[in-house]
């Protein structure tokens, strides 16, 4: 068996791409008011990943660590903005971007540095060809958790606004009046990964397994890698979904812990 790797050229990708065109014509023809988001979404992919090649195609060959740390920096600052354009109330200003981004900042590159460490243990330790990968995997399924545990966070604060003022007045603490939505918040943020772990190796093959099955390596060692990426991802994703809703919680009140809901971005109608 041949373990070399079939190329793929404009043709095929444009024989994929058509598919996701009449994705677009079929929500265009229901009235989804989804088919230039899946459009422009499309085209992003194929403008960013190009890019990504290109980029990695010089930072493999360079193994620079200031450009591996650039690059893992542009990575944070996008993830950042990405957790705040997926939520209907963000919070204002730079406190809701710094949530997100401080959240992954903590638990990614945490892990990811600890993975590189004392599991895979690369020479040098910032090899690119596994701390950038690495921390894309983890920065991607982490901005996911995190995105959901604030906005479970922040629209249920708003909703419970009376039932968390009338604690408050109790004589509760903000801690305490948060208690139950910072659980949940951070159950909800915790639920597509735990899914995806209950999944893996049966309902799905997941996405860095197959590619390393697909470029010939072992297949025991494409799942032993996956193992690993899986059990990182849920750790950093536990690890933000924790701090994000105490910090998002936290944020809700004042010094003098009086709920302040005016710090939230009116959703955009």
């Amino acid at each position: 068996m041949s373990n070399s790797i079939i190329q793929l050229g404009p043709w095929q990708l444009a024989t994929a791409a058509a598919l996701v065109v009449a994705l677009a014509v079929l929500t265009w023809y229901m009235r989804l008011g989804l088919g230039s988001r899946i459009l422009l979404a499309a085209l992003r992919t194929v403008v960013q990943l190009f890019l990504l090649g290109l980029v990695l195609e010089y930072l493999f060959s360079s193994s620079h660590p200031a450009l591996v740390a650039l690059v893992a920096l542009v990575m944070l600052l996008v993830a950042g903005r990405e957790v705040m354009a997926r939520q209907t109330r963000p919070f204002m200003g730079w406190w809701g971007y710094g949530l997100g981004a401080t959240s992954m900042f903590v638990s990614s590159f945490t892990i990811m540095l600890f993975a590189l460490h004392f599991i895979i243990v690369p020479t040098p330790w910032y090899q690119p060809q596994y701390a950038i990968p690495l921390l894309g995997m983890m920065l991607g399924n982490t901005m996911s958790g995190v995105a959901l545990t604030l906005e479970h966070l922040t629209q249920n604060a708003w909703r419970s606004r009376a039932i968390i003022e009338s604690r408050l007045m109790l004589g509760e603490e903000w801690r305490s009046a948060m208690g139950d939505l910072i659980r949940e918040s951070v159950r909800t943020g915790l639920i597509p990964i735990i899914n995806a772990m209950a999944a893996a190796g049966i309902i799905s093959i997941p996405g860095m397994m197959t590619g390393q099955v697909l470029a010939g390596n072992s297949p025991m060692i494409a799942a032993s890698y996956q193992i690993l990426i899986m059990f990182m991802i849920a750790a950093g994703t536990g690890f933000a979904a924790v701090l994000a809703s105490w910090l998002g919680a936290r944020g809700l009140f004042d010094e003098r812990q009086r709920l302040r809901l005016e710090r939230l971005r009116p959703p955009v109608k």
